[in-house]
């Protein structure tokens, strides 16, 4: 903290002394998250930043901004400058940004572009908006498989500055489609006089264009590579995605999730940049229907009410039993959403999942049921609290939990699935939103096995 004291201290001399050339040397010798920092902490001056920065330092300075802070720099940047900026952007990163612009705005930056980019950023932007296509950079080398090792370290000597990557070679036939990727490793550890296809191992792992962005993060996460290959349904190849495409968009999914799962529509900008208005927006759909929820709990306990005026004592454990359901349905909901988002469990899993839930539900239930019926027994003990039929009290209490918190595991871990299959997002299946409907039905489990095992005795 103190260092980034420190910095925006020199960083405000500079620009109250108006030196532009020592400015630009300042920025130039300071790390690109360092330049980032200065505009979160100075923003009037983000828009001077870029136009100070060379323009290689600019484009990476201006790729790791939120997209609310690159919009509000772009609409201060001289012409030459946008002009520039959107020329040298990565066609991922450019993609990325111009898909979250405004249309009009689009059409205006894309002119910028000479006729090669211009056709090669429609086509980026013609795929779904979450496909893997959105992601793609068509900056990549490719090889043939007759090509001795020689010619190809000089064909990437030729070509490599132009390219994302040059961790990962591609090899394709002569109608483009892709046959194997090597890793340069590879190439520069062989025989000079050896031919590609001598080191080709058949072990390819590509994405399809089309395939859903989340997909693309889990086949990153389990197969450890820095780049991945993009091909259509005929397996020509099309382009590239690389690691810190996926870890920004990794960061971006969980964030969602997060949110979502806390009850919220996602926000579409950092938290502070959000206005009170927007904030509200996004949070009152979901209030809304949580309080509607616990409107019918209201209605179940006044269906009840008049059954139960001769055992007063059973609602004092009304928040015990309902908090507990609710409790294991979040645990549910939670662990399930996140086994998914991991890719750890798929539709397919439903009946074993269901089977561990039951199995964990009676277990934690019972668990709960022993706790809350010693929790009777030494009240009892002490101060008499429940009178001559307590122990049928504890059993109500006990076996309430236990059918409870059964049934808050089996809501909390089946609701993603069903909205999965749905094509809804898991994480829709907030913890408040699964926590209110065990709520509701767990006082009918309750009152019901009040009224079964007390009838004739306490009511």
């Amino acid at each position: 903290m103190e260092e980034l004291e420190m910095l925006v201290e020199q960083t405000e001399l500079l620009l109250a002394a108006g030196d532009a050339q020592r400015l630009k040397e300042h920025l130039d010798e300071l790390n690109i998250s360092d330049v980032e920092a200065l505009i979160d902490e100075l923003p009037e001056y983000g828009p001077v930043f870029i136009e100070t920065l060379s323009i290689n330092r600019a484009v990476h300075v201006f790729g790791i901004l939120d997209f609310p802070t690159q919009e509000r720099i772009l609409k201060r940047l001289s012409g030459g400058k946008i002009s520039e900026l959107i020329n040298e952007m990565p066609p991922d990163d450019r993609t990325a940004f111009f898909s979250e612009l405004k249309g009009d705005i689009v059409k205006q930056l894309i002119i910028l572009l000479p006729p090669s980019e211009r056709k090669e950023a429609l086509a980026l932007l013609g795929y779904p908006e979450d496909s893997v296509g959105r992601l793609m950079t068509p900056d990549y080398i490719t090889v043939k498989q007759h090509w001795t090792i020689t010619r190809v370290l000089e064909h990437v000597r030729k070509y490599g500055k132009a390219s994302e990557t040059i961790d990962v070679l591609y090899v394709i036939d002569k109608d483009g489609q892709l046959m194997d990727d090597i890793r340069i490793r590879n190439i520069l550890l062989a025989d000079p006089e050896m031919r590609v296809r001598d080191l080709i191992d058949n072990r390819l792992i590509a994405l399809n264009a089309n395939d859903p962005q989340e997909e693309a993060i889990n086949i990153f996460r389990m197969n450890n590579r820095v780049a991945l290959p993009v091909v259509d349904d005929q397996g020509i190849m099309l382009g590239i995605v690389t690691i810190d495409d996926i870890l920004w968009l990794a960061n971006e999914e969980y964030t969602e999730d997060m949110q979502r799962i806390g009850g919220s529509e996602a926000l579409d900008e950092p938290y502070l940049d959000v206005s009170v208005l927007h904030l509200v927006r996004k949070r009152a759909g979901w209030l809304v229907v949580l309080f509607l929820g616990q409107l019918l709990t209201a209605t179940v306990m006044e269906h009840y009410e008049s059954q139960l005026a001769s055992a007063v004592m059973l609602f004092m454990f009304i928040p015990l039993i309902i908090s507990s359901g609710g409790n294991s349905g979040s645990q549910a909901s939670t662990l399930i959403i996140q086994a998914m988002a991991l890719g750890e469990v798929t539709l397919a899993d439903w009946w074993r999942v269901m089977r561990r839930e039951i199995l964990s539900g009676i277990l934690l239930g019972l668990i709960l049921g022993v706790l809350g019926f010693i929790r009777i027994l030494t009240w009892q003990t002490f101060a008499h609290a429940y009178g001559e039929y307590w122990w049928l009290v504890g059993i109500v209490v006990s076996l309430s939990l236990m059918g409870v918190v059964l049934w808050g595991s089996l809501v909390g871990s089946m609701l993603p699935f069903v909205l999965r299959k749905l094509g809804a997002d898991p994480a829709s299946s907030s913890a408040p939103f699964v926590s209110t409907l065990v709520d509701v039905t767990g006082l009918i489990i309750y009152f019901t096995v009040a009224t079964l095992l007390l009838a004739g005795i306490l009511l």
